[in-house]
């Protein structure tokens, strides 16, 4: 099936992109398009213009001195393959690396996962585990949204119709800090039917000082396992505070089920890859 008409823009700036999104409702912006085009194409979104961000400077790279900064048009494989990220932020390096196949991996943007909030995408976890934010520029100016107030609902992020996501930032771990994703791979998609980002900071006494649980896949949107992570807190992370924390992680999480995966066992494998995340968390501290 082919897309309905419509109206090819490519601003050369982001608050000419921002402009334009204000100025038609109807406007899409186009970042890597993995999820957009396919969609376009079964006319299950029929946007009037979409507005190409490709042509916009600035809107790629990495800067992993101090905090990490990355442009929200990074791809996927500049995530992969960057060894600054890979030495501060494995859990990104290696994320990236099982996104989808080598064609999304060198189209999709970082910025554009974030903003679309697919409800089994891996970087809305990992974004949240890792306590991110984001800059975003629209045309009543630019602000920051942290990781915990970014993510609204199913496709439903906190960004207005009119805001661009320019850039993404994550602190720079603690010592004593490790982190691990953990996913269950859709055979035919790639998408995660559930998928587990665990970041876990122990103090000079060996106990857990912090700790973020974040889940994909099963719920709506990317949702941190708060049970867990007060379970983790003040305790040695082994292999008993590790199986409490994994029996709590889906408490309290409502959790989709479909024709591949059951909610019974979305259920079930948020806690087994909770358990597999945080272990090889405690691994790589």
């Amino acid at each position: 099936m082919f897309p309905n008409q419509f109206e090819y823009q490519r601003p050369d700036s982001v608050q000419a992109a921002a402009g334009l999104l204000a100025a038609d409702p109807d406007a899409k912006l186009l970042a890597g398009g993995h999820s957009l085009i396919p969609a376009m194409k079964l006319r299950l979104a029929s946007p009037s213009s979409l507005v190409d961000l490709g042509g916009i400077e600035g809107l790629v790279g990495i800067d992993a001195a101090g905090t990490i900064a990355i442009g929200a048009m990074t791809t996927y494989a500049m995530l992969r393959d960057s060894r600054e990220l890979s030495r501060v932020l494995p859990m990104v390096t290696d994320a990236a690396d099982n996104v989808g196949d080598p064609a999304v991996q060198a189209r999709g943007t970082l910025g554009g996962a974030l903003a679309h909030s697919d409800p089994a995408a891996d970087f809305t976890a990992i974004f949240l585990a890792l306590n991110g934010s984001v800059d975003v520029t629209g045309t009543n100016g630019t602000r920051t949204i942290g990781a915990d107030d970014l993510f609204v609902d199913l496709f439903t992020t906190a960004l207005q119709p009119d805001e661009i996501i320019t850039s993404v930032s994550f602190p720079a771990p603690d010592s004593g800090t490790g982190m691990a994703y953990e996913k269950f791979r859709h055979p035919a998609s790639g998408y995660a039917v559930v998928g587990v980002a665990a970041v876990v900071t122990t103090g000079s006494d060996g106990n857990v000082a912090s700790a973020r649980i974040a889940i994909t896949g099963a719920p709506s949107k990317a949702t941190r396992a708060s049970e867990s992570e007060q379970l983790l807190q003040g305790k040695k992370l082994n292999d008993e505070s590790i199986a409490a924390a994994a029996a709590a992680a889906a408490n309290g999480l409502d959790i989709n089920g479909d024709h591949f995966a059951s909610e019974e066992y979305r259920r079930h494998l948020v806690g087994v890859l909770t358990g597999r995340a945080l272990t090889r968390a405690a691994a790589g501290m």
